[in-house]
């Protein structure tokens, strides 16, 4: 916990939970790494070993009011959240793992997502130490995110692709802010009941709003000292805008104003739209990849990458596959558009249409559900029921379509259309009008999709009650979206939308077209960054090729022969690696010249961080894997996938599948009779007795518990009694019972004089079953030998004893001893490079009775020692 203190002030004092990550060299550039809206530091932790991987320093951290922080959420205020994070880049500047630039400034780097997000830029607009920034899904005006209207009487200008209309009087987006304000979760001590656990300004601003379903002055303002719209001007460091293309939440237009508004304060700005977003996945690990590249070039210190550049990159999103993938083509463009005087091309496509009559009912229901929250991913995973579900409600909706396309066209950005608006006399006329504009690719065979799965709101607060038209431009969402030849886009003007506050008096208004009567589409010129094209030779020449490569599998076929062959000293040898190397282009090796062995009668203990290269040599001494160099023997013979020596082998890489109706014994048969092998050879017995599950074998599996399905699979890697078990993390969701229950199993199973490797992340278990540790780290063996000898690898050994203070002058007698101290009946000593026994033999020379002896640390002590990766 980090002490901070806030609040206008500076007097209210707040506990902020952090963990400092850091690399193995130190010191290094740090990153301040924030999570979004109702998460926690925990949200962050795969990002942050990542960032960790490349060299930075890294602080994670709950914001006030989430997670094990105190404090109340105050929405990003510059009194609360921004002092706090102000504070934490003082704490930064002050541990030795973090390079500085001078006393109290550390070298840092600023990211997050969403909540994250806005507070990156809110500190870096405030805080010059920050050195680059990247905000990632977020916000510039959370007042226009949350009460937007995309519709004004003026032209929209703006030459960027995803320029917006922010204007006033907008339309609560009730279904986003009510999930957002649930996220602030249970009230704690202090905390209003019906407020979650925000401070009083935020709980009276949504109150009003959620009631009214409008925003007063006092509530507007508060959103905007909240916003990064408000200190953007000061922003000048280096920033990577990341946005999601799936996102009713913040949209791309909220993106394009940050861009605009840091280049306008002297910014280096660089743009990236992904597929994903708030409606969608998160940036995966190609897009954290980018991110790190940018702080990597613009913060230094960690290994060097090209210059990232102020170009500007989006995905095409393809249709979503069976198997839930959805297809990905990355596009590229020298610079955002129209952030140095260049500007977006638009072309317009023409709309026809009659002008329509549209009603929306008495308080205002029904309504459509087309932009309700993750919706996108509901709709495209119920495939065409989700395109039904995307209709619009008859008599509220006006429907305008170009003609079929005649070329593929790109929509890259904002579409933008002018509507005239006016009342119908003789009907409901209130002056006020809320509707909804949205875009519909539709194909040949008529199937409609809603395009971004969004809606661009719109409230006319003047429509005249004699039926005059008000003429309006409408920004329409933000998307990507490539439109095939042959198909029409229609623009729907709909009453009702679930995900905002309706009005709840009748109305009806005519919609028609106006202005050029057209919709206006960006496209952004780009060029393919995944693209290629594939060489086509001469006939000749690849037939050339065809016998060359017979010719070198004919040799390679001989040399393997020969190279092969067993090696009778290692016959009885159960696993020996050497040398064993896998590297891919590009990247570090994931595992590096590593060389160990297994002998009979071992549990040995594969240890290391996430990202060490466990599981890549799990895979490759499986066979499942090809490593790039050396070898891997068992019982004296060279792996290779299929290899015949793999059948002395039981493995347990990922927990396997059972059928639910069969018994334990019944799972078992069918997966042995499925190898092919006598059923006698399966050794039923005694693989359920030493699993412990003798009594339960014929009971369905549908009735085990997590720890007896466990052991089951633990009895399937054990059919047959192989000679050498591999098993990679066994004791995953067991209890502590349970792991103790396996824990024998395993000491029962090496007690035949089998052989076990394990890996796991349970330092405390490995240390209670294994005999002998491998300990691996960026790919590298860094430590290998008995559980004890890893224990004590600096020397320090403890001894249970009778009298302790004459065991103490004893060993002090050892020459070239060190420190020796006394604790109750143990004594603890440096033996600087002696061998326990020596110890033992001068204790029991002196008379003195020795109980116990032992190592003095923890092996999850000699393990953060080994691999240099501390956790605070």
């Amino acid at each position: 916990m980090v002490d901070v203190l806030d609040g206008p002030g500076g007097t209210e004092r707040v506990q902020i939970d952090v963990t400092l990550h850091s690399p193995v060299d130190t010191p290094a550039p740090a990153v301040l790494l924030a999570h979004g809206f109702g998460g926690s530091k925990a949200d962050t932790e795969e990002q942050a070993r990542e960032l960790v991987q490349r060299g930075f320093t890294v602080l994670t951290y709950s914001a006030r009011g989430f997670g094990r922080s105190t404090g109340q959420i105050a929405l990003n205020s510059p009194d609360y959240e921004v002092s706090d994070a102000r504070q934490l880049l003082d704490w930064l500047a002050r541990q030795p793992e973090v390079l500085r630039d001078r006393d109290g400034d550390p070298r840092v780097g600023v990211t997050g997502a969403s909540y994250g997000g806005a507070l990156s830029l809110m500190l870096a607009g405030t805080d010059p130490r920050v050195d680059a920034v990247s905000p990632v899904m977020t916000y510039n005006d959370l007042g226009q995110a949350l009460l937007p209207n995309n519709a004004r009487q003026e032209h929209i200008g703006g030459t960027t692709p995803a320029a917006g209309s922010a204007n006033p009087e907008g339309v609560f987006k009730q279904a986003w802010t009510g999930l957002l304000f649930s996220a602030g979760g249970a009230p704690r001590p202090g905390s209003s009941p019906t407020c979650g656990n925000f401070i009083p300004a935020v709980c009276a601003a949504y109150t009003e709003v959620a009631q009214h379903g409008r925003a007063s002055q006092p509530t507007l303002d508060l959103l905007a000292r909240s916003s990064p719209k408000t200190y953007n001007s000061k922003v000048t460091q280096p920033t990577l805008l990341v946005q999601g293309q799936r996102d009713t939440l913040f949209g791309l237009d909220q993106a394009d104003a940050n861009a605009r508004q840091i280049t306008a304060a002297g910014g280096e700005v660089k743009t990236i739209w992904f597929a994903g977003g708030h409606d969608g996945n998160p940036p995966g690990p190609e897009v954290r990849g980018r991110i790190a590249d940018w702080f990597a070039f613009h913060l230094g210190g960690v290994p060097p990458v090209p210059d990232p550049g102020t170009g500007f990159q989006f995905d095409i999103a393809g249709r979503p596959q069976r198997d839930g993938d959805i297809p990905v083509r990355t596009m590229t463009a020298p610079s955002y558009p129209g952030l140095q005087g260049s500007r977006t091309p638009r072309f317009s496509l023409p709309l026809e249409g009659p002008p329509t009559p549209v009603v929306n009912p008495p308080g205002g229901s029904p309504a459509a559900t087309t932009s309700l929250p993750g919706a996108g991913q509901v709709l495209d995973a119920a495939g065409s029921l989700g395109a039904s579900l995307e209709r619009d409600l008859p008599g509220q909706v006006a429907v305008f379509r170009t003609q079929p396309l005649e070329e593929q066209t790109l929509i890259s950005g904002t579409p933008r259309t002018r509507l005239a608006i006016a009342s119908v006399p003789g009907q409901p006329q209130p002056t006020e009008a809320v509707l909804f504009a949205k875009l519909y690719d539709v194909g040949p065979d008529g199937q409609r999709q809603l395009l971004g799965n969004a809606v661009s709101p719109m409230h006319l607060t003047d429509v005249p009650p004699d039926g005059r038209p008000v003429e309006v431009d409408v920004a329409l969402p933000g998307i990507v979206h490539p439109v095939e030849t042959g198909h029409r886009v229609e623009l729907a003007v709909a009453t009702t939308d679930q995900a905002y506050s309706l009005p709840r008096e009748p109305s009806v208004h005519l919609v028609s077209l106006a202005g050029d009567g057209a919709v206006s589409i960006p496209s952004v010129r780009a060029t393919s960054s995944n693209a290629g094209s594939v060489p086509v030779g001469p006939l000749v020449g690849i037939g050339l090729v065809f016998v060359l490569s017979l010719l070198l599998w004919g040799i390679s076929a001989v040399r393997r022969k020969f190279h092969d062959a067993p090696d009778p000293r290692l016959a009885d040898t159960p696993l020996v690696i050497s040398g064993l190397t896998k590297s891919y282009p590009g990247k570090k090796a994931a595992v590096a010249d590593l060389t160990t062995q297994v002998e009979r009668g071992q549990i040995v203990g594969l240890l290391g961080p996430n990202g060490a290269g466990k599981t890549t040599t799990l895979r490759m001494l499986l066979g499942l894997l090809r490593p790039t160099r050396g070898e891997v023997r068992i019982f004296g013979h060279r792996l290779h996938a299929g290899a015949p020596v793999l059948s002395r082998v039981g493995a347990l890489v990922e927990s396997p599948g059972f059928l639910p109706h069969l018994s334990g014994l019944d799972n078992l048969r069918h997966y042995w009779a499925a190898t092919g092998r006598p059923m006698l050879r399966a050794h039923l017995d005694e693989v359920l007795q030493i699993s412990g599950l003798e009594s339960s074998a014929k009971r369905k599996v549908r009735t085990y518990s997590q720890g007896m399905k466990q052991r089951l699979a633990i009895a399937q890697a054990m059919l047959g009694l192989p000679e050498l078990l591999v098993l990679d993390e066994p004791t995953n969701g067991l209890d502590p019972p349970q792991i103790h229950q396996m824990r024998e199993i395993l000491r029962r199973y090496a007690a035949t004089g089998r052989a076990v490797l394990v890996s796991s992340h349970l330092l405390a278990e490995v240390e209670q079953t294994c005999t002998h540790v491998v300990v691996m780290h960026n790919g590298e063996l860094v430590a290998e030998g008995s559980t004890a000898e890893i224990m004590s690898v600096n020397g320090e050994a403890t001894f249970r004893v009778d009298d302790p203070q004459a065991a103490a002058e004893a060993l002090r007698t050892i020459e070239g001893l060190g420190l020796v101290e006394v604790e109750g009946d143990l004594v603890h000593a440096d033996l600087a490079g002696h061998t326990a026994a020596v110890a033992v033999n001068v204790l029991v020379a002196a008379g003195i009775a020795v109980h116990q002896v032992g190592p003095r640390r923890r092996l999850e002590d000699a393990f953060l020692q080994l691999v240099g990766e501390e956790q605070r």
